[in-house]
């Protein structure tokens, strides 16, 4: 399957990032490796899987974004007065922790989260973006170097 990814090219990869950062177990990691591999641009292939990535990670924070305060309360038992503290948290300097939404397993979740908690989007956007890009910066730069050595 993975394959058919590679051979889309640059919208192979785009859309491999894209289902990598949302809520679906998929890694666009091998797409990433496979287009360096075949000797694709690395800055643009860099540029493409963070785009994608991103507009994943936002797909998630714009589903957590439909989750109602009133779950909070009700399952987990926490007052309204310390969720809107959190929230106004979060909607400040907050937004900062989803440069790590680039981790595998929790990145998911902290993007759910944030959006559940309305975290400033833009800010969001941003760090998240900062995040991928970095991931992908230190992915491709090993992956180009564990290349070479072939």
């Amino acid at each position: 399957m993975l394959e058919g990814f590679v051979e889309w090219g640059y919208f192979g990869l785009f859309m491999a990032a894209f289902l990598a950062a949302t809520i679906l177990p998929f890694g666009s990691e091998v797409v990433f490796g496979g287009l360096i591999a075949a000797g694709f641009d690395l800055w643009t292939s860099i540029i493409i899987a963070t785009i994608g990535n991103s507009i994943g990670g936002m797909t998630n924070y714009w589903l957590g974004s439909f989750g109602k305060i009133e779950w909070i309360e009700r399952f987990m038992k926490v007052k309204r007065e310390r969720i809107e503290k959190v929230q106004a948290w979060l909607h400040g300097r907050g937004a900062i922790m989803s440069f790590f939404v680039f981790l595998p397993g929790v990145g998911d979740i902290i993007a759910l989260a944030l959006g559940f908690m309305r975290a400033n989007p833009w800010l969001v956007l941003i760090f998240m973006t900062l995040g991928k890009f970095a991931r992908y910066v230190v992915v491709g730069f090993g992956l180009q170097e564990i290349i070479s050595w072939f």
